[in-house]
């Protein structure tokens, strides 16, 4: 199945999580603070390949009623970029909750609320590629 990377995209941080070589467990999982565009698809691009991706996942921010709003349209204007700089397939999805099914985990742990922004990007981004290597078995 080969490695995937999954990319909670967000103005100011981007989680990353990349599964095992398998594409069947969530790995490693990271926040990359970078705030232009470009710049942090350099950033995951070469993430991706020095990791060995082979597939990237790019969580699509949805409104509750299944609509797309601004946000999305900065997500696919981002995997614009990514597609420019690397050559991978590159899938959308459904990312509605996983920020704040990420907060509640972290809460649920015990981690103060001021401590949640370093690690809740790359929460969510491994809570959507749970949900995507779920969807794939």
């Amino acid at each position: 199945m080969g490695r995937v990377l999954a990319i909670d995209y967000g103005d100011q941080r981007t989680g990353l999580a990349l599964s095992d070589m398998t594409g069947l467990l969530t790995g490693e999982a990271v926040t990359v603070q970078e705030w232009d565009a470009e710049r942090l698809a350099d950033r995951v691009a070469d993430f991706a390949l020095s990791r060995g991706a082979e597939t990237l996942v790019l969580g699509l921010p949805k409104n509750m009623d299944g609509s797309e709003g601004p946000r999305a349209e900065k997500a696919r204007a981002f995997a614009e970029l990514l597609r420019q700089r690397c050559d991978l397939p590159l899938v959308f999805w459904d990312e509605r909750r996983s920020s704040i099914e990420a907060h509640n985990i972290l809460h649920a742990v015990g981690k103060k609320e001021k401590k949640h922004r370093a690690t809740v990007d790359a929460v969510a981004a491994s809570l959507l590629l749970e949900s995507y290597l779920d969807s794939r078995r």
